[in-house]
């Protein structure tokens, strides 16, 4: 099926330069706020559909071809996470993030101006962690905060998208955000997480379990995602040496695969492939110089972009 934005090279569109230059900015907030690349480029497609569906006069008459695709997108993004939450009840085991391989390029938006300490930047809201938090927020806190906090819009623009007034998106981005600092932790430099994530790799091949204790958080949580589609542990494994012994468990299990270090989310992780397809992705949340999280998923419909990465 043809991409709809791709009819934006017609030059005679008058839309046209804004309107391509919007594409990648609406599918990285669309992925920010429903976890999902392929329901984000979904979203994208179907926002492109309405904008073609008008008339030439109707297309000529909007003063920002930008905000109105970002206005729909946001809609149908806030219609998709209602949705989302009675199918993910249904959902076979935990239900994680789609990954993402390397950046992307994900990371395009407002630019920042002198924000507080505590706002969120654009390379952090793609990383897993963060992804994981967004996931207890209902779907008005979640637009509302992803499009004022990460995306630096007005709560008059937030007002649009949400059908709210711009004093409840204020109080929905704020009710986000209290819940948001409680969970969250920064995440350690990139520099030492990648050298823990390569050490991690190091003890799994070599099945050292001493090695793997010595390299996770005493309250790790290791959560796998499957889907149904495949083998995965439908519960999460909590404690170092419960996390350990279940690693090793899928390691002897592992003959013939190859782990390779690879950019999760915009943050070191590994990439799991057999025969040179990826099987598995495996993102991490390293603090106080220990693994304390990782999501490894093994839902194939979620590693799609991982087949030419």
């Amino acid at each position: 099926m043809n991409d709809p934005s791709e009819q934006a090279h017609d030059p005679l569109d008058p839309g046209l330069r804004a309107i391509v230059s919007e594409r990648r900015q609406l599918i990285g907030l669309a992925y920010r706020l429903v976890g999902s690349l392929s329901e984000a480029e979904d979203v994208v497609q179907e926002t492109y559909t309405r904008w073609y569906a008008l008339s030439p006069a109707q297309r000529e008459a909007i003063g920002s071809p930008g905000g109105w695709l970002t206005t729909v997108a946001g809609r149908i993004c806030l219609d998709l996470l209602g949705s989302a939450r009675a199918r993910r009840e249904r959902y076979v085991g935990e239900w994680i993030p789609e990954p993402l391989p390397g950046q992307l390029g994900w990371t395009s938006g407002r630019p920042a101006a002198a924000d507080p300490a505590d706002r969120i930047t654009l390379d952090e809201s793609i990383n897993m962690a963060f992804l994981v938090v967004l996931e207890s927020l209902t779907p008005a806190e979640r637009v509302a905060f992803v499009l004022h906090e990460v995306f630096r819009y007005t709560f008059a623009e937030v007002a649009e998208i949400v059908g709210r007034t711009p004093a409840a998106c204020r109080q929905l981005a704020s009710s986000a955000r209290r819940r948001i600092r409680a969970m969250r932790v920064s995440p350690a430099p990139i520099a030492r997480e990648a050298d823990l994530v390569k050490e991690f790799k190091k003890a799994w091949e070599a099945k050292d379990i001493e090695a793997l204790i010595g390299l996770l958080d005493p309250d790790v949580k290791a959560v796998g995602d499957g889907g149904g589609l495949v083998s995965a542990a439908l519960h999460p494994f909590e404690g170092r040496e419960q996390v350990a012994t279940y690693l090793l468990q899928v390691a002897h299990r592992a003959s013939g695969f190859e782990l390779l270090e690879r950019t999760v989310n915009g943050r070191p992780g590994l990439v799991l492939q057999q025969a040179g397809l990826t099987v598995a992705v495996f993102a991490f949340h390293v603090a106080d110089d220990r693994i304390r999280h990782i999501w490894g998923v093994r839902n194939p419909e979620k590693l799609r972009p991982w087949t030419d990465a």
